[in-house]
């Protein structure tokens, strides 16, 4: 499985409190997400406000990113929403992020 990140602009989903990207497996394009309390915990997001948590998100991309490709390949491909918790487990950096 083959995952990429396209340079695309992250976007704020105010109802889910979520921070969307975009990734590709195999070419083809998964919306994923990042929980305002992720962004918080690992990445320096002072509040769940859209300003802080996309700037926490530019902050932390190269590891959400990494983390991302870990869930996705372990997901089968299927879109992943990543949470806290995720940041704290051993083997979630495979380091394999184009």
């Amino acid at each position: 499985m083959r995952i990429t990140f396209p340079d695309d602009a992250p976007g704020f989903d105010g109802s889910s409190l979520t921070v969307q990207f975009t990734a590709r497996v195999d070419g083809e394009p998964v919306i994923c997400a990042i929980t305002a309390e992720a962004l918080e915990d690992h990445f320096g997001a002072r509040s769940a406000l859209e300003e802080s948590l996309l700037a926490a998100f530019e902050q932390g991309r190269r590891r959400i990113r990494s983390v991302c490709a870990e869930a996705l390949d372990q997901s089968g491909g299927a879109a992943v929403i990543l949470h806290s918790g995720l940041f704290r487990v051993e083997g979630m950096e495979p380091g394999h992020v184009q």
